[in-house]
């Protein structure tokens, strides 16, 4: 079991969500953190939440400015003496038809997804090994199992993510630096709520989880390097037998859309009340 207190952690896209209960896991264990995300009031904000000042560091950045990640990883080496694990958590979505998100968009999904959680897994691992060991985690999805209309690219940037992280945790076995993949369902964060009309309705025909619920298989797989976690469990049956029986989520996938579209009416009736008030 790998020993959090007096270590270093870095979680991209820390000021909210699943970053931010990350974050405050990792604190309550004793260990420093350094949370990033593109703006500095929401970190200031979550800085402030957060407490504990002289073991958080805040650092304004878009981690697709891949070109500036040896010096954030620096900076955090300087500020704690050692970088022992990353979180990539940083996520992007721009949702619809294929034919209608454009390149931009697309590009933008990729590049905050998929290509810099693999150049930072890729800056970080000499850090890590410097400190004596640590962890790389990375936050996918069950769209990484399954793949979900209106969600290509997303979907696909997930894919790659999960075989990005299984891929790598081989290759570091025996070298005292794990590497792990989370894999939740629909988060109730704005990442999903802020944008339910554009939601497929099948999202919804699983339990959504909070933010605290992922952060704690975050914390696990640092524990005990175990390569993939999935939420909520049943759901990660489901996939799994999906994705290797797929005939079988083609049969259910009009069940699940009513399912689901159900619960997202219970869902926009809820932000609705939210609203008047």
């Amino acid at each position: 079991m790998f020993e959090i207190r007096g270590k270093t952690v870095i979680v991209t896209g820390g000021s909210a969500g699943v970053g931010l209960a990350s974050a405050r896991r990792f604190l309550q264990f004793g260990a420093n953190v350094a949370i990033t995300g593109r703006s500095s009031e929401k970190l200031e904000i979550a800085s402030r939440e957060l407490g504990a000042a002289d073991r958080v560091m805040t650092i304004a950045w878009d981690v697709t400015e891949t070109d500036r990640a040896e010096a954030v990883f620096s900076s955090v080496e300087e500020r704690f003496g050692a970088v022992h694990v990353l979180v990539n958590n940083a996520g992007c979505n721009h949702r619809g038809a294929i034919e209608d998100v454009s390149l931009q968009h697309m590009a933008q999904i990729i590049d905050t997804n998929l290509r810099a959680p693999l150049l930072l897994a890729r800056v970080a691992l000499p850090f890590i090994r410097r400190a004596g060991g640590g962890a790389i985690v990375n936050v996918a999805s069950l769209a990484g199992r399954i793949p979900l209309p209106h969600e290509a690219t997303y979907s696909a940037t997930k894919f790659g993510l999960r075989g990005f992280s299984l891929s790598i945790a081989q290759e570091l076995e025996g070298s005292g630096i794990s590497a792990s993949v989370v894999s939740p369902g629909p988060i109730e964060t704005d990442f999903i709520l802020s944008d339910l009309d554009n939601m497929p309705d099948i999202v919804f025909s699983q339990p959504m989880s909070s933010p605290e619920e992922i952060a704690e298989l975050v914390l696990a797989c640092v524990k005990d390097g175990k390569p993939e976690r999935a939420w909520p469990v049943l759901s990660g049956w489901l996939t799994n037998t999906g994705y290797v029986f797929p005939a079988i989520i083609r049969r259910l996938r009009p069940m699940l859309v009513r399912r689901g579209r159900r619960a997202k009416a219970h869902y926009r009736a809820k932000a609705d009340v939210s609203s008047r008030r």
